[in-house]
């Protein structure tokens, strides 16, 4: 069974636009001995299917999630697994990869079928049933799940998995557990199974009425904005983007997945939206009276815990290949590929154009958001030297080409706003599911989807800690990654969150217990992140100040493998928050006044919380004041 498995992998093609590749890359795995004897042995035999030997199971995961999310999801990996904890260590990468809509195949080992020798070595028992596993544990993070039970259930389960796995709309971790006595069970297949198939990605058309209501209501917009999601950038729409921009003067502000979408000098770019955002852009959300959003699944973060879309009168337009996604905040559905929606879109608009005033408050808000950008970048500060210096430092040593990775911290507010993205995939954020660990990990999977672009992973020092391992992988495979690990000793976003709702950074700064208060509240722990770097096999070197950053930078372009630039920072050294606020629940009842005072002012942000899809005006049906 293990056998025909790969043998129909190694087969799966897509295509979309007339471009086919192979959509399955090989397979990353540490062998146990849930699968050491079945796909173990299988993939053995297949060496045009290769093998790679990760150091952490949720490490392959994010390797494969941050290739996939790199390639456009037009390929991926499959990520395998033995029984037990081999098969748990894959879940949150899962997770990661549903919240992010981005294609990987697991292919966790499974307890016997046959049951007769249960409990077998790391088998979770129920006295409940014997139809269950830990691998029951992947259902509500994968948006496909089956249990091979049979040799000849993969005939039916296979091609389903493809179904998902190829879909724009319904794509994200696919699991397949399978039971280990099974995989080494033989099979007849028929030879059809085993031949080269094609899974075309298709461009849905929005529906022709809906489009023309849709221009209808921008004609009449006074101030439009364009919210810009992945979805711009897994569609390769960033061409029809620029060009709707560019003919309509309408402003985009950019989600952290669809930041990229334009490059950052486009006269229309607004920058970042929402809580991350900039200002001219969430001015612009303020004030809109049409939001049309493309590609976006629209949290948090985005509409700013929905206080960012403050007109009264503001309506929304949603262009997305997921009706679900399309329909939210009471859009006006245009569910559709992004590229052909904007492409169709366009066209409806010729001739419009955004207010000669309109125009100038856009040119005035971009103006001086490059003004406050030079003016972080060239802060003198320190040492230790803040974040944004940092961010400058790398963003003028890389080349136009090259991709930025983060996912977790305050890095991803302070690139968010920051990095000046020249060309679509040179922004990589994981911020769906913000996996403290992806960075190493999704790094060199945007590395190996293009071996071409220089990779620059920032990570904090938390987010190190919890999964630097990959580098070792990274060396192993031959692919340079270079690393700058910014030291604030501990978790500096949560810290700062909790100084912001009267905690005083409890528990979130790495320090010694003391025997007065019983508290890490004691002094810095000393941790030497270039000898822990140096001792996974990398270069490794500490940069105290910014012409020390920027000279490691310099000398990284030289190096044969994986680099590793230790920063000290001033986690107090923040880079603002602009026009924006994030819902997080402050306790109504408390000891401390300091959280009595945050509650109190929660207490009046959360009022400015909007409930669009009751209160926006629905499209298609005569609507009365109540």
């Amino acid at each position: 069974m293990a056998q025909a498995l790969v043998g129909f992998l190694k087969n799966q093609y897509v295509e979309r636009d007339g471009a086919e590749n192979r959509f399955f890359q090989g397979a990353w795995g540490i062998f146990g001995h849930g699968i050491i004897a079945g796909l173990g042995q299988a993939l053995q035999q297949n060496p045009d299917f290769p093998y790679y030997l990760c150091r952490n199971e949720q490490g392959a995961v994010h390797i494969a999630t941050g290739f996939a999310k790199a390639r456009k999801r037009k390929a991926t990996f499959v990520c395998t697994s033995s029984i037990g904890p081999g098969a748990t260590n894959m879940i949150t990468g899962a997770a990661t990869a549903t919240v992010n809509r981005i294609p990987v195949l697991l292919l966790p080992g499974d307890i016997f079928a046959r049951r007769n020798v249960a409990p077998v070595l790391q088998q979770l028992e129920s006295e409940h049933t014997q139809d269950i596993s830990v691998n029951d544990a992947f259902k509500p993070v994968s948006r496909y799940w089956d249990r091979i039970y049979r040799p000849d259930q993969l005939i039916c389960s296979l091609p389903e998995a493809m179904r998902v796995l190829t879909s724009p709309a319904d794509t994200g971790a696919v699991t397949l557990a399978l039971p280990q006595d099974v995989q080494a069970e033989a099979g007849d297949y028929p030879e059809e199974m085993f031949q080269k198939r094609v899974w075309h990605i298709a461009r849905p058309e929005p529906e022709a009425a809906l489009l023309a209501q849709a221009a209808e209501w921008i004609r009449a917009a006074r101030h439009p904005l364009i919210v810009a999601g992945g979805g711009v950038i897994y569609s390769e729409a960033t061409e029809a983007l620029a060009r709707m921009a560019a003919d309509t003067g309408i402003p985009v502000g950019e989600t952290q997945a669809g930041k990229g979408s334009l490059p950052f000098d486009h006269p229309q770019n607004l920058g970042a939206i929402g809580v991350t955002g900039t200002p001219g852009a969430n001015l612009a959300a303020r004030e809109a009276d049409l939001v049309l959003t493309i590609g976006t699944r629209l949290s948090d973060f985005t509409t700013a815990s929905k206080t960012a879309f403050q007109n009264p009168q503001v309506r929304f337009i949603g262009i997305n290949v997921s009706a679900f996604d399309a329909f939210k905040h009471a859009a006006l559905p245009l569910v559709s590929d992004a590229r052909t929606g904007l492409e169709r879109l366009r066209s409806a608009l010729k001739g419009y154009h955004v207010s000669p005033r309109y125009a100038q408050s856009i040119a005035e808000w971009k103006a001086r958001w490059e003004e406050e950008t030079e003016r972080i970048f060239g802060l003198r500060h320190g040492p230790p030297i803040s974040q944004g210096e940092v961010i400058g430092a790398v963003s003028r040593a890389a080349r136009p080409e090259d991709v930025v990775v983060n996912a977790a911290g305050s890095l991803p507010g302070d690139l968010h706003k920051l990095w000046r993205t020249r060309r679509p995939g040179g922004y990589h954020m994981e911020y769906g599911n913000s996996c403290m660990g992806y960075e190493i990990a999704g790094g060199l999977g945007a590395k190996m989807a293009d071996p071409s672009r220089d990779v620059y992973v920032m990570v904090g020092d938390g987010s190190y800690l919890m999964m630097s391992s990959e580098i070792v992988t990274s060396i192993q495979e031959g692919y340079k990654l270079n690393i700058l690990l910014l030291d604030n000793h501990g978790f500096s976003s949560i810290g700062g969150l909790s100084r912001a709702v009267g905690s005083h950074g409890f528990g979130t700064d790495y320090r010694y217990r003391t025997a007065r208060s019983g508290q890490l509240d004691g002094g810095y722990l000393p941790v030497d992140f270039v000898k822990l770097a140096d001792g996974l096999g990398a270069i490794a070197v500490r940069a105290t100040t910014r012409e020390e950053v920027e000279h490691a930078l310099e000398a990284m372009r030289g190096h044969d493998r994986t680099s590793v630039v230790v920063v000290e920072v001033d986690k107090e050294m923040r880079v603002p928050g602009y026009e924006s606020w994030w819902d997080v629940p402050i306790a109504e009842v408390a000891e401390m006044e300091s959280v009595r005072q945050a509650r109190a002012e929660y207490v009046v942000a959360v009022e400015k919380e909007r409930h669009h899809e009751i209160a926006a005006p629905a499209w298609g049906v005569e609507t009365k004041a109540v």
